[in-house]
């Protein structure tokens, strides 16, 4: 059903539920997984293109390559992994189409109310902008 599935994956707590959302998905019938990391440039305080090679001072970068490897590892089909900086939805929605996906799977952290109007809620915004199917696990 599915030839490219884009897996947007943060926190360890939700990144946990993401990928037991996808394991519930025929990853046998799955063309290829795209494991992906958004490092926001309001972490960084700096934008840095995707293309160019990201200077990791303190480790983060490999942190999160190293938690994305082991889910790489778990997973029956092919995989990619993609670790870039910017806005999350711009982001992710921007690799799903290089990728040209048919899917993106991606966590919701359920703010609600004004919380979710302040701090941007990603998943919405992701689920409003994509231009292929979104599957938002709570």
């Amino acid at each position: 059903m599915f030839n490219t599935i884009l897996v947007a994956l943060d926190s360890p707590e939700i990144s946990g539920r993401v990928m037991q959302a996808l394991k519930s998905i025929q990853l046998d019938t799955v063309g290829k997984v795209i494991l992906t990391h958004v490092i926001s440039t309001n972490e960084t305080g700096e934008e840095q293109p995707a293309d160019r090679p990201y200077s990791d001072p303190q480790g983060v970068f490999r942190h999160i390559e190293e938690e994305l490897q082991t889910y790489k590892a778990s997973l029956p089909c092919d995989s990619n992994l993609e670790i870039v900086t910017g806005d999350p939805a711009e982001e992710i929605i921007r690799v799903a189409n290089i990728y040209e996906a048919d899917l993106i799977l991606i966590g919701s952290r359920g703010l609600t109310g004004v919380t979710r109007i302040l701090q941007r809620s990603v998943s919405s915004q992701v689920v409003s902008d994509a231009s292929c199917s979104v599957m938002v696990v709570r």
